[in-house]
């Protein structure tokens, strides 16, 4: 039978008593490093006596000693005939496979599947996971000046942190070979317990690391077991767990450890208490420090980064690429859904091309994280296509963040809200969002926000008024909407932003919604208007329009205010009498009509709208053809011979469909006079410079007669400014009311009659 005891040599208690000097220790010291109650078994080691085989291991580790050489008469090695139970005295090749052999199939059961939200079944990790990619600088702790974030436009915000310029990426499995102690940063839902689980699995299947035995810990559950032990030793937890697999000798995992054959995941260290962290970070940093072999991962949400995780490589999460976006997508369908194999990859593709189209960009800007695409995904399925009401999405998408997420992992966060319920939380977000979105400001200064919710707080019930207490509250309340929720982040070194625009502009329009249905006043809404003109503030208008209980008196406000756009100028007014007059011919649809003409004189051709025109009325596709006539026959390289050609076959095609005989003679006889692009060069360029220029005016002046055409339109630079706000402001309008709001249909109609009309 093996020996259960050792004890050291005399050489190896003078080597043993130098290092120890030299770490200048007590034995109740060496004792607490290696987890044992009293010192008495470290009197004993020191004294030559026997001490228990894993205690006398451990010593020697602390120690940095060989305890091979440290032992009087060591034990020999012993073939694998032997029981697993003695280890020390296998090949560490051996052991290796021993203990993956025997962990197999917990770390299967233990990282093997998902259990993603909304899903009633577990989901193979092999079957949803994507490759994920990583940034190497975390942008969070570079150093910018606020000037240079302020008048980003959207796009910038979008891309802020992610240009070559800022960081390089690695994929994650790299950065895994490349860095023996990582720790990977990222949002929630992020993908961060998910990579993990990734690893052991590969690990497990000899396909990432075969050489090591892959250990996966929860640190949350290593604190909550260690608080109810009253001590902290994440040593001793693996050990236990090793024990629940059948491994009893505790000389194993110290064999292992020692020999550098572990790959250590340990998943969600911003999940610890606060009151833990400490405690739980020392242990890591001890067993890191000690073990410096093995390869060692630590997951935290970026907001926690300030628990330092000494000699440990910091990598952030990067957003999904769209070909992330498209192979997740394409995994999601074929797993997630009941359908055939064709209709799941069909609807993938659907998704994938509705995901691009420019009507659903803030549903994209979400999707470059798994929590969200995988929700995004979800919504798609149940109705082919992506909401029209897209604050209900929204809406859940803050709900899961608020509370679901932490709920649904069984979280318990530390209080720092001082009870805020979550209507208040929204209500404080919402607060924020409006301010800065109203400003203009994408990102805001961690002093400047830390002052809105201050005056949030201040507010509140039984709230202090102490400014110093106040000022310790506010900063409280930013870290945890930030590191609880992930719905702030620090962009750069005390400057944030919202982790996402679309939320900013969400929160914005639930806050103007919410003021003027509680309270029932006009001013809310009569700010919106006045941002009609901008661009950016376009979703905010359709978001609130769509939350709004009766969205009757927004419309009207913004009919009042896109008219008024065009009041004051005369000129203008005559070119919406013009479209409106041309619009009366039509048999139906006279907004569609006078939109029509309205972007065929501004823009000067409509050529690439026949289909639209054709749609619209008859009489507007001649309309649609003759503009097209005169762009061909106006072309500054009329007098190549191809060119004339396609003068020639316009005014054939406008032939083709002219009913009018007048019209139809006229525009013949001009036919007739055009030279035959056949004929020698010289004579078409002696026509061109003699008869062209009173020929095309002859077709301006026919078309004008007998069509209504007005071709000699001439804007100011100030008027095709107004003249394209009033038509990008016309289509907001329209796009509010067919976006399934609340608004009545003598609203609706009234609006709708009176669209583009002077």
């Amino acid at each position: 039978m093996v020996k259960r005891s050792l004890q050291a040599s005399l050489t190896g208690i003078q080597q043993a008593k130098k290092a120890f000097a030299h770490k200048g220790w007590t034995q109740e010291n060496l004792a607490f490093e290696v987890n044992l109650k009293t010192r008495q078994p470290i009197w004993r080691f020191f004294s030559g006596r026997p001490v228990e085989r894993h205690i006398f291991i451990e010593i020697c580790t602390v120690l940095s000693l060989n305890w091979r050489e440290m032992a009087a008469n060591p034990p020999e090695e012993f073939s694998n005939s032997e029981e697993l139970g003695s280890a020390e005295f296998l090949d560490i090749d051996a052991l290796v496979q021993q203990v993956r052999s025997q962990r197999f199939e917990k770390i299967q059961d233990q990282c093997g599947t998902l259990q993603l939200l909304d899903i009633s079944r577990p989901v193979k990790i092999d079957d949803i996971y994507i490759d994920l990619n990583f940034l190497e600088e975390i942008a969070s702790l570079q150093w910018l000046e606020f000037a240079n974030l302020q008048n980003f436009t959207p796009k910038e915000f979008d891309r802020f942190g992610l240009s070559e310029g800022y960081h390089t990426q690695i994929a994650g499995m790299r950065a895994v070979e490349t860095y023996s102690k990582l720790r990977v940063l990222g949002k929630p839902g992020a993908g961060k317990t998910t990579f993990l689980q990734h690893l052991a699995i590969q690990c497990n299947r000899g396909r990432f690391a075969a050489n090591r035995v892959p250990i996966f810990v929860t640190l949350r559950d290593f604190a909550d077991e260690s608080r109810e032990a009253g001590q902290f030793h994440l040593l001793n937890y693996i050990r236990q767990e090793f024990f629940t697999c059948g491994i009893s000798d505790l000389s194993v995992l110290e064999s292992l450890l020692w020999e550098g054959r572990v790959l250590l995941l340990l998943d969600g260290l911003d999940e610890v208490l606060h009151q833990e962290s400490k405690a739980v970070v020392n242990e890591i940093r001890r067993l890191s420090e000690k073990y410096q072999k093995n390869l060692f991962v630590v997951t935290c949400r970026t907001a926690a980064k300030a628990l330092n995780l000494r000699r440990f490589t910091d990598v952030e999460i990067a957003p999904f690429s769209q070909d992330q976006i498209v192979a997740f997508a394409q995994k999601w369908f074929t797993a997630l859904t009941k359908m055939n194999v064709q209709d799941r990859t069909e609807q993938a593709v659907q998704f994938i091309e509705k995901l691009d189209l420019p009507e659903n960009l803030q549903f994209r800007r979400l999707t470059v994280t798994p929590l969200f695409l995988h929700l995004a995904c979800g919504v798609f399925h149940q109705h082919n296509k992506f909401p029209n009401q897209k604050a209900t999405f929204y809406k859940q998408c803050l709900d899961l963040l608020l509370s679901k997420w932490d709920e649904n992992k069984g979280l318990e966060r530390d209080e720092v809200y001082q009870g805020f319920l979550l209507p208040q939380k929204l209500k404080l977000l919402s607060q924020v969002a409006a301010t800065t979105f109203e400003q203009g400001n994408y990102f805001f200064e961690q002093r400047i926000v830390e002052q809105y919710i201050g005056d949030y707080i201040r507010d509140l019930p039984n709230a202090s008024t102490e400014p110093e207490e106040l000022q310790l509250d506010s900063e409280g309340v930013l870290k945890a909407i930030e590191l609880q929720h992930g719905l702030l982040a620090e962009r750069v070194q005390g400057i944030f932003s919202f982790s996402y625009l679309t939320f900013q502009e969400y929160l914005t329009a639930r806050k103007i919604a919410a003021s003027h249905n509680l309270q029932a006043l006009e001013q809310p809404l009569e700010r919106l208007v006045s941002h009609i003109t901008e661009p950016r503030w376009r979703e905010i208008f359709l978001l609130t329009v769509a939350m709004l209980r009766s969205a009757d008196f927004l419309l009207q406000l913004m009919k009042q205010q896109v008219d008024a756009l065009v009041t004051q100028d005369p000129y203008l007014q005559i070119f919406i009498t013009w479209a409106s007059q041309k619009s009366l011919a039509a048999a139906e649809q006279p907004p569609a009509t006078r939109a029509f003409y309205l972007a065929l004189a501004r823009t000067g051709h409509l050529t690439l709208h026949f289909a639209l025109a054709f749609i619209l009325d008859q009489g507007i596709f001649l309309d649609a053809a003759l503009d097209n006539l005169l762009m061909e026959c106006t072309n500054d390289d009329k007098s190549n011979f191809a060119n004339a050609h396609a003068c020639d076959d316009a005014l054939s095609n406008a032939l083709a469909i002219v009913k009018n005989a007048g019209l139809h003679q006229a525009l013949q006889q001009l036919k007739d006079l055009l030279p035959d692009p056949e004929q020698s060069r010289e004579k078409f360029q002696t026509w061109w410079q003699t008869s062209y220029p009173t020929w095309i005016e002859q077709l301006k002046t026919i078309i004008a007669n007998y069509q209504n055409i007005q071709h000699h339109w001439h804007f100011s630079p100030e008027q095709q400014q107004v003249l394209q706000q009033y038509y990008d402001a016309n289509q907001l309008l329209i796009d509010c009311l067919n976006s399934n709001c609340e608004v009545t249909s003598v609203v609706r109609q009234k609006i709708e009659a009176s669209l583009l009309l002077p």
